[in-house]
């Protein structure tokens, strides 16, 4: 029988391919705390500091990256979003397990099961008993397994969560007066529904809002005085981002394509009552409307000190049918490929000329379009704040070994790498957390290859002092969390 390589599934050297790779990881990137800046955990849970009871639970809850892997696994609906045991649940899961070679999917599952719980050996249908029993049995008896023993092991400085403008940020407030935990949990003002005047239930939405405020919003004045008093509530809360999930970056000005605030703010106005009485609107205003929104809300970001977090490039429910039944977030998405470059920089000039750009990270679904945000914004870069505006780290159906090294990369040949504010999970588990390790190892072989190849200088300090920014310090010091939080 041929004989093979002496090499372990998963070691300790696990995509570390150099000594120095190697050294980077274990010695500085392994020791830095997290900081979560972009995630979709939910506030009571971690307020009530949930324990889970089972692996199908915290696994399979809501994470439709797994829901999506079963489904091409031919894996029925009953066992992915329907009424199954939990335990037939993870069966299922397991069973797919073993197809997922070449997926991101296939690593974390065995990160997670790794450093949570010990367990080596790969997970599928004949391993998968035990592999229950044992974490079911973790999860319900060790404290360390709680939403705050979670943190605490995984030194998790803070995360942020993605909330909406109607929210109460009480579960935010009930973990800061708690004072039980360390981690700093922030609340992040994701307005999408504000912007999206042309779908269906935006009216609703809109009374919802004036109703969190305490006020009815029948006009543009009144909507605007509303977004600035949650955006006050946030901040009270240790809110430092905002976040915005576009298909595309609108830009449209007032029909007479003058930029002048009273003339465009009059138009706009016009075209919210329209849309709040149930009348038509054309087109053209509807994007007016969006830009105007956007331009709004990046002036009062920047009057915050609050980041302005883009995610571009979603298309999203695209199977009607599954919407119907199952409703959004639910796996069935996808990459949009509309051309960005124009408007992109209309906005961001925009903003710029009005001395009212805020810190921006730029993330896009599409590869097509790392080389154009990198480039787009290097041109608005300054206000002695380094890395001011950010290429973001690859997200979602990018955030595999070959998207995260592509995105360095990119920001490597077109900026400052050493200036990137490094990854986020973009998670609703609480088992996320080694998504951090997979990300800081391939900055650390990246970084350790270059450095063998004599391309960079082996240079401790410069590398060391390198990993950690990106791990870590970049993060702590570009958002800058108000120190009551």
């Amino acid at each position: 029988m041929k004989s093979f390589p002496d090499r372990k599934f998963l070691d300790q050297d696990f995509l570390l391919t150099t000594k120095t790779a190697q050294w980077l990881y274990h010695e500085v990137a392994a020791e830095e705390p997290i900081w979560d800046y972009h995630c979709h955990l939910i506030p009571q849970e971690i307020a009530d500091n949930r324990r889970f009871p089972d692996l199908a639970a915290v696994w399979l809850g809501g994470d439709h990256y797994k829901w999506r892997a079963m489904r091409g696994n031919g894996i029925d609906e009953r066992f992915i979003t329907g009424d199954a045991e939990p335990y037939d649940k993870f069966l299922a899961w397991a069973e797919t397990v073993p197809y997922l070679i070449g997926n991101p999917l296939y690593h974390w599952t065995h990160l997670e099961l790794q450093r949570y719980f010990d367990i080596s050996e790969p997970l599928n249908r004949d391993s998968a008993p035990e592999i229950w029993k044992a974490t079911s049995e973790t999860l319900q008896q060790d404290p360390q397994f709680s939403v705050y023993g979670i943190f605490k092991r995984f030194k998790v400085y803070a995360v942020g969560t993605t909330d909406d403008p109607v929210d109460t940020l009480e579960w935010h407030e009930k973990v800061a007066s708690a004072q039980v935990t360390e981690t700093k949990v922030v609340p992040s003002f994701r307005p999408d529904k504000v912007i999206a005047i042309d779908k269906e239930g935006f009216a609703a939405y809109i009374a919802r809002l004036g109703t969190a405020a305490g006020n009815t919003i029948c006009s543009l004045a009144d909507l605007l005085e509303v977004l600035k008093d949650r955006m006050d509530l946030f901040d009270t809360r240790g809110c430092r981002a905002s976040d915005h999930g576009l298909e595309y970056i609108p830009f449209e000005l007032a029909e007479d394509g003058s930029k002048d605030i009273q003339t465009w703010e009059k138009e706009v106005h016009e075209t919210l009552v329209k849309v709040l009485a149930g009348a038509p609107v054309d087109a053209r205003s509807l994007e007016s409307y969006k830009t105007f929104m956007l331009c709004f809300l990046g002036s009062q970001y920047h009057k915050r000190g609050w980041v302005m977090q883009l995610h571009l490039a979603a298309i999203r429910s695209i199977n009607s049918q599954a919407f119907k039944t199952l409703g959004p977030d639910t796996g069935y998405d996808g990459i949009q490929d509309h051309r960005i470059a124009e408007n992109l920089a209309r906005f961001l000039d925009l903003l710029q000329s009005r001395q009212k750009l805020p810190r921006t990270i730029l993330y896009s679904l599409n590869p097509k379009d790392m080389y154009t945000l990198g480039s787009i914004m290097g041109s608005f870069q300054g206000d002695g704040i380094p890395g001011k505006m950010q290429l973001g780290s690859a997200w979602w159906f990018l955030d595999h070994r070959d998207g995260m090294e592509r995105q360095m990369k990119i920001l490597g040949n077109l900026g400052l790498l050493s200036r990137f504010v490094g990854m986020l999970t973009d998670s609703r588990s609480f088992l996320s957390y080694p998504r951090h390790e997979y990300f800081r190892r391939i900055l650390c072989n990246i970084l350790g290859s270059w450095a063998e190849a004599g391309e960079i200088p082996l240079h401790v300090p410069l590398l060391s002092g390198m990993v950690r920014d990106i791990s870590f310090r970049n993060a702590q010091r570009y958002f800058a969390i108000h120190d009551q939080i």
